[in-house]
């Protein structure tokens, strides 16, 4: 059985307790449908053909629309029970409007539909990652409208037991090396193109114009996409003539001529029927959805982009699935064919004025700011948040049932977020797009998308600056450090930090220097230089009393006693977390709460009160069980393990430790090496219970 996650362009299929049915396509290939049966043997006398020492790689190319992805999905939709462990798909985008997708965009999606929350920043590491989790895996891994060898080489995963088939426009002959087999695909013969047509309108409606049909599939030019769209249209206007459709495509002869080079005219001909069957509503709907930068929109989107109600924009979303211009890919949640996408896009820039596309685009970037906004505030309460600029101010944000509903969204709208985002830099609204990278604090925050964490406050920053906007631009520094520093590259946060620590100095705002030193003074403790690490937190502490900024003085006082630990002072470390801990109570901040807690905990049990600490890391890591965050919930387990051993109870130690390490090991190899170190200490020195083998 499987479950569909989608992600912007890609779609993760993994194990999953509750059935679905495969994603629709766009007017899909009918389940027998022969015209293709030639190629469906020719793939599988391919795959026998493999040895099984390395992944089956197979390459299927010919010209756009030729149905190369319908073939695939077909052929892989009988293959799915042979590769039990998960299907992956991704849109590499190789052909599409826009940049290709990049290998660590389609790497990081695939690393966190396996649980993985943390993934490595550099391609080398995250590409190892993946053939480290897959290395067991009986997996198919679809890799569409590819545009080189190199985007496709680093997402093949490892082992022996998996199947990758990817889609191209090119023959991308250099993936011979890595033993490829290919397949190239040709257009439909005149019979095979007349039976796809009568699968969309029925075999009678065929028989009564059976010259109209055979003139009308020949337009079409054995392109499956165009004659299945040709087929929708028809399908939707059951009393018109077939050969009313066959007539207007026939008339325009540079049309016909194109169609003998690539087929790409006779999609646009088709679409152009299509369209042409709108409401004028449904028209201008569908040219302002070509122009957004997100893979899929719903109801809300629609209605914020046309600045009408949700009513209405269902009644124009149901408009545009009629006429196959969009397709459901969930429930309430359509996308564009790539293909269709460019010719409403087209559509757009030909009919509608150019303040009408800049107003629909920042009415969308205006919705996405405020109900990004709307999580934040759910999420981080207590986190100071700079004022936000509305446009076209949205009556449509979401209603977040809780705060796991809320961190939801912002991750499943993550790819969608930092395409609005370069929408706004595009479009030369600096104001918006740095505040979209402020409301989307609490996705970094929880989830540690490292590397989109640090693209965006790249991008955030450069705003910020050309905005002229100094606390925007110390805000940026000091949240975009945060994250550096977290992805490990404490040298660049510590640049980060200093400029954010002179921008406040210039600017006399106390509070964002006190924020400068904290992040100095942590970056300084995980290099290692103890002494320049306890100045600066003091130096933050002195800065935050003197404001009155008490949770500073308190996320401060937890470095403080995280050094004061290390060093021993278990004594010192406790005055730090409870205090720490008391503060975090009074401002109802939950998270860093449970941070005090569990180091409080950790703290006591190193002295040996045992049951008090461990009430206390039991009651924290309940606490980020239930918001979902797993960095926290393995470095509590962690505390626990060291806890147990520590008082002599094996079973229970390597248990914790256990459960850490299978939280770290999808999501933090570093942190999955150390505790892996434990385990192999526990075993080495004779202690680990006889019962606890560690399944990899």
């Amino acid at each position: 059985m499987q479950a569909r996650a989608i992600h912007g362009g890609l779609h993760m299929h993994y194990p999953s307790a509750q059935p679905e049915p495969p994603p629709r396509q766009l007017l899909p290939l009918p389940a027998h449908f022969t015209g293709r049966r030639d190629d469906l043997a020719a793939l599988g006398r391919l795959l026998a053909t493999e040895n099984g020492t390395r992944q089956a790689l197979i390459v299927v190319s010919g010209p756009g629309g030729i149905g190369k992805s319908a073939l695939v999905t077909k052929w892989l939709g009988e293959l799915g029970p042979e590769f039990p462990d998960g299907h992956f798909y991704a849109d590499l985008r190789g052909h599409s409007a826009g940049d290709p997708a990049s290998p660590e965009e389609v790497l990081g999606q695939f690393l966190r539909a396996l649980g993985t929350r943390t993934v490595p920043v550099e391609l080398t590491e995250a590409a190892s990652l993946w053939r480290s989790v897959t290395a067991h895996r009986h997996v198919i891994v679809m890799l569409d409208n590819a545009f080189s060898a190199a985007q496709v080489r680093p997402l093949i995963p490892g082992g022996t037991g998996g199947l990758v088939v990817v889609t191209s426009r090119h023959m991308l002959t250099g993936l011979g090396v890595d033993g490829a087999r290919f397949h190239r695909l040709g257009g439909l013969d005149a019979d095979a193109g007349l039976e796809l047509l009568a699968r969309g309108i029925g075999t009678e409606r065929v028989a009564r114009e059976p010259q109209a049909a055979r003139d009308l599939a020949d337009l079409c030019a054995g392109l499956p996409l165009a004659v299945r769209l040709a087929s929708a249209r028809l399908a939707s206007r059951p009393r018109q003539p077939v050969h009313v459709m066959a007539e207007a495509l026939a008339r325009k002869p540079s049309d016909l001529i194109t169609l003998q080079v690539e087929g790409e005219a006779a999609v646009q001909t088709a679409l152009n029927a299509s369209y042409a069957e709108l409401t004028d509503e449904g028209a201008a709907t569908y040219r302002r959805l070509g122009l957004l930068p997100v893979r899929t929109f719903d109801g809300r989107i629609v209605a914020a982009c046309c600045g009408r109600s949700l009513d209405w924009a269902d009644r124009m979303l149901d408009e545009l699935i009629e006429v196959s211009l969009i397709e459901e890919v969930g429930p309430g949640t359509c996308r564009f064919h790539d293909l269709v996408r460019l010719h409403a896009r087209e559509r757009a820039i030909q009919d509608e004025p150019e303040q009408v596309r800049e107003e629909a685009l920042r009415r969308v970037c205006d919705w996405y700011l405020m109900t990004t906004t709307a999580a934040e505030e759910l999420l981080t309460p207590a986190q100071f948040t700079l004022p936000r600029d509305y446009a076209f101010p949205p009556s449509l944000p979401l209603q977040f049932a809780d705060k796991a509903d809320a961190l939801a969204w912002l991750d499943t709208r993550r790819t969608d977020l930092m395409g609005v985002l370069r929408t706004a830099v595009d479009q030369g609204w600096d104001e918006t797009a740095w505040q979209l990278v402020d409301a989307s604090w609490p996705l970094y925050l929880h989830l540690r998308h490292y590397d989109l964490w640090i693209e965006a406050h790249e991008i955030g920053l450069a705003a910020a600056r050309r905005s002229g906007n100094a606390a925007a631009e110390r805000q940026m520094l000091n949240s975009g450090a945060i994250g550096l520093a977290a992805a490990g590259r404490t040298e660049e946060a510590v640049r980060w930090y200093s400029a954010s620590a002179e921008a406040a100095r210039r600017a006399g705002d106390v509070r964002d220097e006190g924020q400068a030193f904290h992040g100095l003074g942590g970056c300084h403790h995980h290099a290692g230089r103890r002494d320049e690490a306890v100045s600066h937190l003091n130096q933050a502490i002195a800065l935050w009393e003197d404001c009155g900024y008490v949770r500073g003085t308190a996320l401060a006082r937890i470095v403080l006693g995280e050094i004061a630990l290390a060093e021993g002072g278990a004594d010192a470390a406790i005055e730090h977390f409870r205090e720490a801990h008391e503060v975090m109570v009074s401002v109802e901040d939950t998270h860093d709460t449970a941070r005090a807690l569990a180091f409080l905990g950790h703290a006591h049990a190193r002295t040996g009160a045992y049951d008090k600490g461990v009430e206390e890391l039991t009651e924290a890591l309940a606490v980020f069980t239930a918001s979902g965050s797993s960095h926290w919930q393995a470095r509590t387990l962690e505390m626990l393990g060291e806890g147990s051993r520590a008082r002599g109870d094996v079973t229970a130690a390597y248990a914790f430790y256990a459960r850490a390490y299978a939280l770290h090991k999808v999501r933090s190899p570093l942190d999955a090496r150390r505790v892996r170190t434990c385990l192999d200490d526990l075993h080495s020195s004779g202690e680990s219970p006889a019962q606890g083998t560690l399944r990899e």
